[in-house]
């Protein structure tokens, strides 16, 4: 897909937003699954006994669902046209978490609650759980019967510049405070040596050269951490000091030039963008970034999301009915 066809497919389905969302409510399970939030907290809960990491791994499947043809689950999906197997999501995770949710409430609530919903509330429990807000979810969304493989190209990378990761916000309705509300998801998380080892080693496809940008004390560690020729898949917290907690300090740690992926920097230290401004205010107050990571969250739930009588409510996440 060219970029101009991928912008055009982001456009048209930001377009889609409006119609759509009316029909979320976070009443929706009301009555059908009113346990809903306290059995998927639940699971979460148990699910972080075994893997510190799951919170931040569980908002990632909610942030690449949603960028490929809306909140469908259609990540889930297996098969040869799987999303999950395209290079933006191979360092995914957290698919088993996923499924033992759909158990659990296939149990109390059967046929009820879909996979999309469980991606959207995993994601705010996930985040509250790790210290963040709470919000609200929208539900009422419905499961994609196929997958969107030819679509992963719309997952923004960590490689990109600043003008294009805006464009591609922009064409799914979301605007420069959201981009840098949503982009702070990665105050908690690590990420694969892969994604920034240009930095490091070969920034601009100079060899040698490191983005002079990041911060000189900082990439002597990275460099440690991440030897040239090393293990690419070696994962390096998104924040150095407190990658397990949801929090403020990754807008502090752009502002002394230690954000580990070039996305993340460029919000700080692009020159004249609009973006700096607000990485200050959210750096200097926590409430204003997490009321806006809400309210980003919220808009990026309702990206053409299926509803009434489209798609279905999977019985099994990984595969259609």
């Amino acid at each position: 897909m060219s970029s101009f066809q991928m912008i055009t497919t982001l456009f048209l389905l930001a377009m889609m937003v409006g119609a759509s969302n009316s029909q979320l409510s976070a009443t929706y399970y009301a009555k059908t699954c009113p346990n809903v939030s306290s059995i998927v907290r639940s699971v979460l809960q148990q699910a972080e006994q075994n893997d510190i990491w799951i919170f931040p791994k569980l908002v990632r499947l909610h942030f690449h669902d949603c960028f490929v043809h809306g909140c469908d689950a259609s990540l889930l999906l297996n098969g040869t046209d799987s999303e999950k197997t395209a290079t933006p999501n191979l360092s995914t995770d957290g698919y088993a978490v996923i499924d033992d949710i759909k158990t659990a409430l296939e149990k109390a609530c059967p046929r009820v609650v879909s996979c999309a919903d469980i991606l959207a509330l995993a994601a705010q429990i996930s985040v509250s759980l790790g210290g963040g807000p709470t919000w609200k979810v929208p539900l009422g969304r419905r499961d994609s019967r196929t997958a969107h493989r030819e679509g992963t190209g719309t997952i923004p990378t960590g490689h990109e510049s600043l003008a294009n990761i805006a464009t591609l916000f922009k064409s799914m309705g979301l605007d420069s405070t959201d981009l840098v509300a949503l982009s702070g998801v990665h105050t908690f998380g690590r990420a694969r040596c892969a994604a920034f080892m240009d930095r490091l080693y070969n920034f601009n496809n100079v060899s040698g050269k490191i983005d002079p940008i990041l911060n000189g004390t900082y990439a002597k560690t990275l460099r440690q951490l991440c030897p040239k020729g090393g293990d690419v898949t070696s994962l390096i917290d998104l924040d150095e000091q407190t990658s397990l907690t949801f929090d403020n300090k990754y807008f502090l740690n752009l502002q002394n030039r230690r954000g580990l992926l070039q996305t993340d920097q460029e919000l700080f230290s692009t020159k004249g963008a609009e973006t700096v401004a607000i990485v200050n205010r959210f750096a200097s107050s926590q409430s204003l970034f997490f009321n806006s990571f809400a309210k980003a969250m919220i808009k990026m739930g309702n990206i053409n999301p299926l509803t009434g009588t489209n798609g279905e409510i999977r019985l099994d996440c990984r595969k259609i009915n």
